[in-house]
């Protein structure tokens, strides 16, 4: 599995913005910058972000990005399924079923039960962590993110949603 660059950027910006103490917000050069990325990039990113009413832009000499809500009502399932989508979605077996128009396995798949599980769980954090989770050091987020996993687990295994 992988995250694509849009989404991992997009986090990073939001944490970068959120964590900025100036009431004039950040530029795109200087956001740019302290990534490491070009400004065209940047702007494209930030753009999306702008649209989908995670960040605000104020234009003026003292203009910036700044975030359009408090950290802790930007849930980070939201933002990542806004930049990129989700990892399995109903659509995966559609999309990828080869030449035939229906998947040769649409009867019973493991496959598909497996994707979904993982979705489940990832979802299941991700729903439950917001940027302002992130907004703390390494560390703290290890403890936030090692509960919110593990309540994951056992309200999913709770429910019998687990394959055995």
């Amino acid at each position: 599995m992988k995250f694509s660059t849009q989404e991992e950027y997009g986090l990073r910006f939001l944490l970068r913005i959120g964590l900025n103490k100036s009431q004039a917000g950040l530029t795109i050069p200087e956001i740019a910058h302290a990534e490491k990325l070009s400004q065209a990039n940047t702007a494209k990113i930030l753009r999306t972000l702008r649209m989908t009413g995670f960040i605000e832009s104020v234009r003026g000499q003292s203009g910036g990005y700044k975030l359009s809500k408090p950290p802790e009502e930007i849930i980070l399932s939201d933002v990542l399924n806004l930049l990129g989508g989700r990892l399995f979605a109903s659509s995966f077996c559609t999309d990828h079923s080869g030449f035939d128009p229906i998947c040769t396995h649409s009867i019973d798949c493991s496959i598909r039960s497996l994707w979904k599980t993982v979705q489940t769980v990832v979802d299941g954090v991700l729903t439950k962590t917001t940027l302002k989770d992130l907004m703390g050091s390494e560390s703290q987020f290890n403890e936030i993110g090692t509960t919110l996993g593990l309540d994951v687990l056992a309200n999913y295994k709770k429910n019998d949603s687990v394959v055995t």
